[in-house]
This record gives structure tokens, C-alpha cells and sequence, in this order.
């Protein structure tokens, strides 16, 4: 698995999947667990949604 999120798009994801649980818990509804979701994909920095279309928010290596 090749990386495609980079460390802004990761520090987003964190902070809004922690805005969603909390969400969630806040007004005790299930739907904070769509939270884990950015969560994984921060935490592993690879998103499945960006395959298809060929995005990656890496920086790309100077050459």
C-alpha cells in the first residue's frame, strides 16, 4: 500500500474524526462511529476514495 494522504489531509482527518465522535457521544447518536472512519485513514495515511481518481496530498520528491 502506497501512501496517498499527506500530513495537512492527515491532520484534518484527526481532528474531524475526533469532532464526529464527540459529536456523537454528545448527543448519543451512532453516527459518531462514521468518526473511526477518518480515524483508520489517518492513521494508516492511505484513503481507498483517492484509488480511483489518482489523488495523493503527498509532496512529491524534488528531483
Amino acid at each position: 500500500m502506497k501512501t496517498n494522504v499527506g500530513n495537512t489531509d492527515r491532520l484534518f482527518r484527526l481532528v474531524l474524526g475526533v469532532v464526529i465522535i464527540a459529536l456523537g457521544v454528545v448527543f448519543q447518536s451512532w453516527w459518531g462511529a462514521i468518526g473511526i472512519i477518518p480515524l483508520l485513514t489517518a492513521t494508516m495515511r492511505w484513503c481507498p476514495a483517492y484509488l480511483p481518481f489518482g489523488i495523493s496530498t503527498c509532496k512529491t520528491p524534488k528531483v
